[in-house]
């Protein structure tokens, strides 16, 4: 079963990247070919793309699945990048995480055509990340589907901070 090659793949790094943080490292997955295509088939297998107009993964390793995706479905795909990575005009907003604070970064030109998105992400914690791409998306009267990542980490609530579906993969109580 997916889920239980994926438990047995994901290594767990305590007090990184600061004390008191369990981080969840899906590298390893990455370096089992059948497991990624697996996990890849899986999430792509999820209904709420046939709705969709576009991707938008978000940085950095959710560029890692989203592309994979985007390129499975024969989908568009955007990048939600961290502040200072991308040029032009820009959709920006800072937010907050279980671990200190960041900014998010969406090119609007790029997404000016299309008008439901599912966005696509390693792990669901706390929900900020999530909550900050959809902000920035439905400031610019966009909608978002559904949020797909590998893992979720129930206990810190993330799913509180979105209003669409989330599809995870694994969860870690």
């Amino acid at each position: 079963m997916l889920t239980e090659k994926l438990r047995r793949s994901i290594k767990s790094f305590p007090n990184f990247p600061k004390e008191g943080i369990l981080f969840r490292d899906i590298s390893p997955i990455l370096t089992n070919p059948l497991l990624f295509q697996e996990l890849i088939e899986k999430m792509s297998s999820i209904e709420d793309f046939k709705y969709a107009d576009c991707i938008i993964s978000v940085d950095a390793r959710g560029f890692i699945f989203g592309s994979a995706i985007a390129l499975n479905l024969q989908m568009p795909m955007i990048m939600c990048r961290k502040k200072n990575k991308l040029p032009g005009s820009l959709l920006q907003k800072d937010y907050g995480l279980e671990y200190g604070e960041d900014s998010l970064s969406i090119q609007k030109e790029l997404i000016k055509p299309f008008k439901k998105f599912i966005i696509i992400d390693d792990l669901l914690a706390s929900g900020g990340t999530a909550k900050c791409v959809s902000d920035m998306l439905f400031s610019f009267d966009k909608d978002v589907l559904a949020l797909v990542v590998v893992v979720e980490l129930p206990l810190l609530n993330g799913r509180k901070k979105i209003n669409y579906p989330v599809y995870s993969q694994l969860e870690y109580k």
